[in-house]
């Protein structure tokens, strides 16, 4: 693919200065708690890219945009949604490619119901994920949530989601917003505190949106070190000066600082996002730019 591979030769000075700049801070990756001087990397294979930040080009061709993210350098990714075909068809679709997707954001049915929610399962299965994820929640037709007796209820619907998830072979965690860090009326508890502190750790894990996680003025260290052990996945999307999204390692997040605490967080899976990657005024191919900026910035970055 040739127009790929001119891609990568301009993007790759754009990578070149992300490493260098991690390098350029190992104070910073030795209070991480690594210790001894260690410069730590992000291992090649957790690394993944989350699928909604395709979803228009997906749309124009699957099984190209397929192939031009295993040229990129990915060996997994996160679905969010089959783009109009069957659990078997896109499994299918991903095999040609080279592919797999480790893990997929998939909404436990409200009011939660069993059987719908095993369905899902099944077709979890059948592409191959090892997590599934609830992908939002937090905020209601009339704006963000702030009823804590909504929190809790939710939480309950969490424990029985990861429970049978558990029991279908699957890893079943929780991804954030920023309208889960706002108090709840009455309490001193932010909804993500309710959600974190009313989950079973066994049933529930936690990916942590970076970018979220900021706008809703919440340091990821300070989730870490809160929640040691339960992070198992991250979404890798940067913040740029106005408030919205930039490609990873193009905006304000200190993407080192957090990464030296994932062996504290529990880290297996970085997964790259921009979630207006291919939406106006962007194109959708502009999405690929992403994914591959994106691949080389956690490829490069040291800490």
């Amino acid at each position: 693919m040739p127009q790929s591979l001119n891609r990568r030769q301009l993007l790759g000075a754009a990578a070149a200065a992300g490493a260098a700049t991690a390098l350029a801070a190992p104070a910073a990756a030795q209070a991480g708690g690594h210790g001894h001087g260690d410069i730590h990397r992000v291992p090649r294979d957790q690394i993944s890219v989350q699928l909604y930040t395709l979803r228009d080009q997906l749309g124009i061709d699957l099984e190209a945009s397929f192939a031009e993210l295993v040229e990129i350098g990915y060996t997994r990714v996160e679905h969010a949604g089959f783009v109009g075909r069957t659990a078997a068809q896109f499994r299918a679709a991903l095999d040609n490619a080279g592919l797999r997707a480790t893990s997929g954001h998939v909404g436990i049915p409200q009011p939660f119901d069993a059987n719908a929610w095993q369905r899902a399962l099944e077709d979890a299965n059948i592409v191959g994920n090892k997590y599934i994820v609830h992908p939002f929640f937090g905020q209601g037709a009339g704006g963000p949530i702030r009823d804590a007796a909504v929190y809790r209820a939710f939480a309950r619907d969490l424990n029985k989601a990861g429970a049978l998830a558990r029991r279908a072979g699957l890893d079943f965690g929780y991804h954030n917003h920023q309208a889960e860090f706002l108090r709840q009326n009455g309490t001193s508890q932010t909804g993500y505190d309710i959600l974190t502190g009313e989950t079973d750790p066994r049933l529930v894990h936690l990916e942590v949106d970076l970018f979220w996680a900021f706008r809703g003025a919440r340091d990821p260290v300070d989730l870490i070190e809160k929640l040691r052990g339960r992070i198992k996945q991250v979404h890798v999307k940067d913040l740029d000066v106005s408030g919205s999204f930039a490609d990873p390692g193009a905006g304000l997040i200190d993407f080192g600082r957090i990464f030296a605490r994932s062996k504290e967080a529990g880290l297996v899976e970085y997964i790259v996002e921009r979630d207006d990657a291919g939406t106006p005024p962007r194109t959708p191919a502009d999405a690929l730019t992403t994914a591959e900026v994106g691949y080389d910035f956690l490829a490069g970055i040291r800490f």
